[in-house]
């Protein structure tokens, strides 16, 4: 089959990527603009292609049989778009990553390595015990809320109890009752479930029913010194309203990784929302890097590779959208 590998993102599975395939198959990579020559012929003609965006700036794929996301987020390929008999399908692979930039960030709120490496280096035994000020927390005494839980929420869950934390969970579908969870809520129950953790930490992906489902009542019935992770999509949680309860200082902080605002390119400068949240010293910003590693990679071409085989088998697929 002809696969059509599209735009920076998804060139980032292509090294490695034939040796997972069985039979001949034509990889040609692609840029975003598919202003290269013979680019959009290319695209014309795929059977499959790998990528996160299909909207009507791009040609039709007439030959299209499998429109495969390299990742969750499916929300850049406009559906309507696609041929008859083309199936849509997206990975998932990246929640050990992602559950581990969780505990990360969490883990240096109380356990302060680069200051007191700082500081040490300068001479100053700041954390030395019996200084002033050097006793530190422990991670396990807090708790944990878990807005969504799917495979980010799940994997966030197990790291959470080996440390010893109290876990809370809120879902639009009912949590089946598990080791992991201490309590669960409904989404009509949100207020409540902000209220019932130190730390809470967002997964859900942006659906119209999500966007800003993290609103103003929301983020006022968080504990004073909360703090809210976001690592499923930047407008689950209301920009305007995060942005004030942070410069309030309403709640204790933000760690945030899924934006409002995006750059255009790979390598393009731009502030990640429209209000300065780069401003705040009681915001940790970084650029949707929580779950791209060597370990995601691999298993989403594993994936990948694993439907391309299904359809030329003629077998059923997995992850269909």
């Amino acid at each position: 089959m002809k696969i059509v590998v599209h735009g920076a993102n998804a060139s980032a599975f292509e090294p490695g990527f034939a040796k997972l395939l069985a039979g001949a198959h034509e990889i040609v990579c692609v840029s975003d603009s598919l202003a290269g020559t013979g680019e959009q012929a290319a695209f014309r003609a795929a059977e499959v292609i790998i990528g996160i965006a299909l909207n009507t700036k791009h040609p039709p794929p007439e030959r299209l049989r499998l429109y495969h996301v390299p990742g969750a987020g499916y929300d850049g390929v406009d559906r309507a778009l696609l041929p008859d008999g083309a199936v849509l399908c997206n990975c998932f692979g990246h929640d050990p990553a992602i559950a581990e930039y969780v505990m990360t960030a969490l883990l240096l709120r109380h356990v302060p390595l680069p200051a007191a490496d700082r500081d040490l280096r300068q001479g100053q035994w700041t954390y030395w015990p019996g200084a002033p000020g050097s006793l530190r927390t422990e991670l396990g005494s807090r708790s944990i809320g878990l807005l969504g839980f799917g495979h980010i929420g799940k994997a966030i869950a197990a790291k959470a109890k080996a440390f010893g934390m109290r876990v809370t969970v809120a879902n639009r579908s009912p949590v089946a009752t598990s080791p992991l969870v201490d309590q669960s809520f409904g989404l009509d129950r949100l207020s409540e479930f902000m209220g019932s953790a130190d730390y809470i930490v967002c997964s859900l992906p942006f659906l119209a029913e999500t966007k800003g489902l993290v609103d103003p009542a929301a983020l006022a019935a968080m504990r004073p010194g909360g703090v809210i992770v976001n690592v499923g999509r930047g407008p689950v949680i209301d920009e305007a309203a995060l942005y004030a309860a942070l410069k309030a200082r309403r709640i204790g902080g933000a760690i945030i990784d899924t934006w409002y605002v995006y750059p255009g390119a790979v390598g393009a400068t731009t502030y990640p929302g429209a209000l300065p949240f780069h401003e705040l010293d009681n915001c940790v910003l970084t650029p949707h890097m929580s779950g791209w590693t060597e370990g995601t990679i691999s298993r989403r071409q594993q994936t990948m590779a694993e439907n391309v085989l299904k359809l030329a088998r003629g077998e059923r697929l997995q992850n269909v959208v």
